[in-house]
């Protein structure tokens, strides 16, 4: 049993109009998928990906009132996000300028060269170069030139105290092994462990940066809610078997998101994981050239639709 990479990734913004506005816009993502979170349809659960909704393209966003987030341990502390080759990060370093966005300078972490950048809420995100591995599925229709734009998510950075507790997690009930190391970026004296799912590479790794003497992370707007990673359709009862019967972890048993399925734990670190199916994707309900469009609710949801949109602002 194995995971085949990163599914998605969901953070937190307090500003849907303005995260929309970045992330379709500044970075040309496609809004994939304009839904609510379904444990409080009172918020968006606004989807971006690639032009054809692929897993593992997706960097979602709950929509909640609150404060920023204080960054630190015990969090998800750096979003990757993949582009093909230094002459993209050269591209995109140059459009950052242009625009006015904070960003760093290029430079080579973990064996690929990286570009890290923040959204307008402090978000902490980093361009990745993959070297154009993989199939990618450009948004046509988007504003920033096909062979520039943003291909799927990874490499993801956990921030944490100590090592073994997340390390024993990730070997042992998530099968992923380790592949390399390399000194903490900004963080003087840690070191960033990398772990590889599956077929591995930069769709397919977690990195674990270890600060002890960091803060620990306050949760709000520019943070990180949860990680999920990739497992085929057919997989999900061996891996819910799996996580019931070999983790001590308390997990939320099999849940049916209508557009994917889910097992949701918390590794030791207090980290949200999620397991998720690769189907049946986002055309269950609408076709592929309508996508994010319109509010899309899951079937359960679908009668309480008026209440639902009288209760969200306009993009």
């Amino acid at each position: 049993m194995e995971l085949h990479g990163i599914h998605h990734l969901t953070a937190v913004t307090a500003d849907a109009r303005g995260n929309h506005a970045f992330y379709t816009g500044e970075l040309g993502m496609r809004l994939v998928k304009k839904t609510v979170n379904q444990d409080d349809v009172s918020a968006y659960h606004l989807f971006y990906g690639d032009g054809a909704a692929s897993p593992g393209s997706d960097l979602t966003f709950f929509d909640f009132p609150t404060k920023p987030a204080r960054h630190g341990i015990h969090s998800i502390s750096r979003t990757g996000l993949r582009v093909a080759g230094e002459d993209s990060l050269t591209w995109w370093a140059q459009r950052f300028a242009d625009h006015g966005a904070p960003c760093g300078e290029i430079r080579l972490l973990g064996g690929r060269l990286s570009l890290d950048f923040t959204d307008p809420e402090g978000q902490r995100l980093r361009l990745v170069d993959d070297g154009g591995e993989g199939e990618a599925h450009p948004w046509m229709a988007g504003p920033v030139p096909a062979a520039r734009q943003i291909r799927g998510l990874g490499p993801i950075t956990l921030s944490v105290p100590e090592l073994e507790p997340t390390e024993r997690v990730l070997m042992e009930i998530l099968n992923m092994r380790p592949t390399g190391r390399y000194p903490t970026p900004d963080v003087e004296g840690s070191i960033t462990h990398i772990f590889s799912m599956g077929p591995g590479g930069a769709a397919a790794e977690l990195h674990v940066a270890v600060e002890p003497n960091s803060p620990r992370m306050h949760p709000g707007a520019g943070g990180v809610h949860h990680v999920a990673f990739r497992i085929p359709d057919e997989a999900y009862a061996d891996w819910a078997q799996r996580l019931q019967s070999t983790s001590r972890l308390p997990f939320s048993g099999p849940i049916d998101r209508f557009y994917f399925r889910s097992l949701y734990f918390r590794e030791p670190n207090g980290i949200l994981f999620e397991i998720a199916t690769d189907g049946p994707g986002f055309t269950a309900d609408e076709p592929l050239e309508e996508l994010g469009t319109r509010l899309s609710l899951p079937p359960f949801l679908e009668h309480r639709r008026a209440e639902i949109e009288a209760g969200l602002k306009p993009l």
